[in-house]
This record gives structure tokens, sequence and C-alpha cells, in this order.
């Protein structure tokens, strides 16, 4: 299901999922500029649905992209990290907040590969492992950002992204996908 119709059923499939609902709802009082749920919590709304699962099956956490490159320091993301935690707390669930702005600055020490600079969370979003797993809603509009379409996702093939080729972590990571839902394909 591409086009409106796509979009609306994956909005639909997100927001089935309470702590994606409650986040949608509060993460814009607080002003983040670029503001995106995504990751899991979004592509994986469409598999469980699809699999009969319940919203949130499988989710390790919820993650938050933002973009605010007027201040790259540790404290400005921290401040913003502690914002978000005291903002859902209540949610019983773990929220990963980035600030795709600084993102450069610690990628290559923690995973051992360069990252460049980016100029916006959709860039963030554009380089995950997997094609069909390129999606954020924002949440101030309330629109989906799905570069690839949603053909891949519905019928679940994980193809490597051609902006980020990891060959090994993009195998681990499409394999750790299939042990929650075995029917996903792997397309190398």
């Amino acid at each position: 299901m591409n086009g409106a119709a796509g979009e609306r059923a994956l909005i639909d499939d997100v927001l089935a999922d309470p702590v994606n609902a409650a986040l949608a709802a509060r993460l814009p009082s607080l002003g983040l500029p670029q503001c995106h749920l995504t990751a899991g919590c979004v592509f994986q709304a469409r598999w469980n649905r699809l699999a009969g699962e319940p919203p949130g099956h499988g989710v390790n956490d919820y993650d938050v992209f933002y973009f605010d490159d007027a201040d790259l320091s540790w404290e400005a993301e921290d401040a913003v990290v502690q914002a978000v935690g005291a903002l859902t707390r209540d949610l019983g669930a773990t929220v990963e907040v980035r600030n795709q702005a600084r993102v450069h600055l610690w990628f290559e020490m923690r995973f051992g590969t360069h990252y460049p600079r980016l100029r916006s969370a959709r860039e963030g979003i554009d380089r995950f492992l997997i094609r069909c797993t390129c999606v954020g809603l924002d949440v101030a509009s309330g629109e989906l950002y799905a570069p690839d379409g949603f053909e891949d996702l519905d019928n679940g093939i994980l193809r490597p992204n051609a902006h980020f080729k990891q060959p090994a972590l993009f195998r681990r990571k499409a394999e750790d996908y299939r042990r929650r839902w075995p029917w996903l394909v792997v397309a190398e």
C-alpha cells in the first residue's frame, strides 16, 4: 500500500501503540526542532499489524531524533534527554533521544566507522542499515517521512541501505528482526 493510503495506514499502526501515541502527543510541547519518532517504534508497528501481534511487540526502545546545531555539546543534548525523560517517565518505556546534529562527534568512537556531519534529522533516518526501516513520524506536523516508500516494509523485505553500507551490521540487524518476525525476508 503506497501513497496517501499507505502513509495513513502506517500512521494508524504507529499510533495504535499507546507509548507512540503518548510521545506524539507530548513531545511537541518541548519544541524540539525536526523532532521525529523513528526506528523500531515506527516500522515495527507495521510488522506487528501484519503479523497479528499486539502494538509494541518487539519494540526494545522508542527512538526520538531531533536536529539542533546551535549547541553541539553533550550538555545541551543531555538537557533534552532529561526533559524527555521527565515528560515520559510514567510510560514505563525506554525512550532514546539523539540530536542528529552531533552524531558525527561520537559515532566513529562508538562504532568504529566514519559518520558524516548531518544537515537534518531526516538525514539520520536516511542512514539506517536496512532500507525499509528508514521511516519517521514528524511529531509537530504528524507527517510521515519514508524516502523509500512502503513496498518493502509491507512485504517484509530487508535490503541493505545504499546510503550506509555496513554488510556485517546489516546481517546482524536483519537476523535480529527475523528472530522476532520470522516471515521477514533478507534480500542482499
